[in-house]
């Protein structure tokens, strides 16, 4: 579990976001980023009981989190900071088409997701190709009573088309799901939950839930 600390750097932060306040505080960030860090790793060894993938990659917790700062080049909010935290577990590493787990904290959004967010064109044509020829799999993923339990919305599509992709046809028995632009399920969960004893194996079985789906994505871009 995280130390309560940690999420009060967060909640902090949010509040101050300035190059000064961080500057003044620059111990404290490295205390909590520490702690996430530690959580990272206990996430990885978790990870590692049931994705041969990620037992394969043998991936760095340091490597897995997300930069503090923010690029504010082409943003009109020039904040900065972020005001959570994040990390990437995949054996694509952060940037690459493979899919993989994200776990997010934030103050007022905390969540564990996970998917292949918004691949590139020629993974994008792989996935639904997969989705086409094996729909029937995937429908037997997210209709398990756990996954449904977990992810209300299966998919969360307000990445879509609005009409068939090219290549398929609109009575399609998978065109809602061939139409997506973005494979992810999220799981949202109270910040207070991080500071319970139960917090790692709690998303360690959200993670677990979700790896048919991420076997099944990942596996059509092979």
């Amino acid at each position: 579990m995280l130390q309560t600390s940690t999420f009060q750097f967060i909640k902090d932060l949010k509040a101050n976001n300035t190059r000064e306040w961080f500057d003044a505080n620059r111990k404290v960030y490295q205390r909590a980023k520490d702690d996430f860090l530690a959580q990272v790793q206990v996430l990885i060894n978790g990870l590692e009981g049931f994705d041969p993938e990620i037992a394969l990659a043998k991936l760095d917790p340091k490597k897995c989190i997300f930069r503090i700062n923010r690029d504010t080049r082409f943003s009109t909010d020039k904040s900065p900071y972020k005001t959570n935290m994040g990390a990437w577990f995949s054996a694509g590493a952060k940037g690459l088409q493979r899919g993989g787990y994200y776990l997010h904290l934030e103050d007022g959004g905390c969540f564990l997701a996970g998917g292949i967010y918004m691949p590139e064109a020629d993974a994008l044509k792989k996935i639904r190709q997969e989705i086409h020829y094996n729909f029937k799999d995937l429908q037997a993923i997210l209709e398990e009573k756990n996954f449904q339990a977990l992810f209300a919305k299966s998919f969360d599509t307000e990445l879509k088309l609005k009409k068939a992709p090219q290549g398929y046809k609109e009575d399609n028995p998978a065109i809602e799901y061939l139409k997506l632009k973005s494979f992810t399920v999220s799981h949202y969960f109270p910040e207070e939950k991080t500071g319970e004893p139960g917090f790692n194996a709690f998303s360690i079985e959200v993670f677990k839930t979700m790896y048919p789906l991420i076997k099944f994505l990942n596996q059509s871009l092979d």
